[in-house]
């Protein structure tokens, strides 16, 4: 198996441990300020991006707008993990090789705009964008009291780790 895709599957484990360890209130708990989003919107936003890049067309076309945004998969603990479950197995069982080339259509601001990818890069950037959505439930978890052991969550692994001092 590809490297960026076995570092992909080892990221997306960490959402199996979230998931393995919050009650569904935890889940879709949305008092945190500033922006009120709850620890399974951003799972939903982490897989739905995951989905796009599965919903290839023919044409090797992928667009990132058309996300499915299925909202029991921020409220219900199951339901996010069978999502999971899905998209695991869809990057275990790809034919794609990490060269060929795809067409990703995003809104960067300014309305869409088609860039060519290659598949590695495309899955390459949906991992340091689980990476960053994982920092920012990081936050969540510190407002909520929420404990989870896994220093490593939230921190990609290029972040320098802090040395004790005596």
């Amino acid at each position: 198996m590809n490297l960026i895709i076995q570092s992909t599957l080892r990221t997306l484990q960490k959402s199996q441990l979230l998931l393995d360890n919050l009650s569904n209130e935890q889940l879709c708990d949305a008092s945190v300020s500033p922006y009120y989003s709850s620890i399974g919107c951003h799972i939903r936003h982490i897989l739905d991006f995951y989905d796009c890049i599965f919903s290839m067309d023919s044409e090797n076309k992928v667009d990132l707008t058309a996300r499915s945004r299925n909202k029991d998969v921020e409220s219900d603990c199951d339901c996010a993990q069978d999502y999971l479950n899905f998209i695991k197995g869809k990057l275990s069982s790809t034919s794609l090789n990490i060269n060929d080339t795809i067409f990703v259509s995003d809104d960067l601001g300014l309305g869409k705009t088609v860039i060519p990818y290659t598949f590695g890069s495309l899955l390459a950037q949906a991992n340091s964008h689980t990476i960053h959505h994982y920092a920012i439930i990081n936050y969540i978890f510190d407002s909520l009291g929420i404990v989870i052991n896994d220093s490593e969550f939230g921190y990609n692994p290029t972040t320098p780790k802090q040395v004790a001092t005596e």
